[in-house]
């Protein structure tokens, strides 16, 4: 028997537009779940606290910036890949300053809420999907 899984902290944001829409990013070639769409976010670096994470990695992803004030936290996904365990929170995010593009490469699109299902996703964020569209209605 193998030793216990190590437990990865990720953390991710719905952005939601004025429309009700939700930006997602997809995974670039070469990395892990490669073409899968994702809610945007990252791991969280030790010492730091997930609104901080968020934070940065949004700055960094899509240029755009996020005030902690206009995160709210809304669930979160624990989901035992082969190697490790991912903890994740997802927050809620409606506001934020600059325009939301991809500053790493990576594909983006918006999508309503009752689409999310429908796009390929990691298997630790389509659980997510339900309590967007209670939120944000379809």
């Amino acid at each position: 028997m193998s030793g216990p899984l190590r437990i990865l902290l990720v953390v991710a944001v719905a952005l939601v537009d004025t429309d009700g829409r939700v930006l997602l990013a997809q995974r670039p070639p070469g990395k892990q779940l490669a073409g899968l769409w994702e809610f945007p976010g990252g791991k969280v670096d030790p010492g730091e606290r997930p609104e901080e994470t968020l934070i940065r990695e949004l700055a960094e992803e899509l240029g755009i910036a996020v005030k902690e004030a206009c995160l709210a936290p809304l669930t979160f996904a624990s989901h035992a890949y082969p190697d490790f365990h991912l903890l994740m929170p997802l927050y809620v995010c409606r506001r934020w300053d600059g325009l939301p593009r991809s500053m790493e490469g990576q594909a983006l699109k918006w999508v309503r809420p009752r689409d999310l299902k429908d796009q390929p996703m990691p298997p630790a964020d389509a659980p997510l999907i339900p309590f967007l569209i209670d939120l944000l209605g379809p």
